[in-house]
């Protein structure tokens, strides 16, 4: 006599019989779990120096995630920029991005496996009719084949305008490794 038909329902009745929980599989197509890190940084604007504040508070979140050999990271770039520039000239970078990054995490210097990057100096320059420079950009994922202790990474770059001195480099905190 047979006293069940389906394979899983044997399988339930067999894991409670024994005093376990039932073994259940994730649902199809779960979204994988990203594991981020955020950290804020206090950037002092170069090509400025009166009597108005001029610092640009800027936190960026990096998320990265596994799926077998590969790992996808993204970064999440939130600004709060002073409110005294002016709201007709808002050109204050001869260039702002952020770089995404991939790393293969080891002793010393984590190698770099993968990097892209993302245009930020239009959407930091945009003001509202009163002057306020708050903003976001979530950036695309990036993907890439890497070994175990993979992380994702990610630097702000900021060209301040008519300072002379080129791109200056903001490191943030990486996500945790996955």
């Amino acid at each position: 006599m047979k006293l069940f038909t389906h394979p899983g329902l044997a399988a339930a009745a067999l894991a409670v019989a024994v005093g376990a929980a039932p073994v259940t599989a994730s649902p199809a197509g779960a979204a994988p779990h990203f594991k981020c890190s955020s950290s804020t940084k206090s950037i002092d604007d170069a090509a400025y120096s009166g009597p108005w504040p001029d610092n640009w508070e800027v936190t960026v979140q990096v998320c990265a995630v596994r799926s077998g050999a590969t790992v996808s990271a993204y970064a999440d770039v939130r600004w709060d920029g002073p409110g005294f520039y002016s709201t007709t000239d808002a050109t204050m970078f001869d260039g702002a991005k952020v770089r995404v990054q991939i790393k293969q995490a080891r002793e010393g210097t984590d190698p770099v496996v993968v990097e892209r990057d993302f245009a930020l100096k239009r959407r930091m320059e945009a003001a509202t009719s009163s002057g306020d420079r708050n903003g976001s950009l979530r950036t695309p994922t990036i993907s890439h084949r890497a070994g175990p202790g993979a992380l994702g990474d990610a630097v702000l770059y900021l060209d301040w305008r008519k300072d002379g001195h080129g791109y200056r480099a903001y490191d943030y905190t990486g996500s945790p490794r996955v």
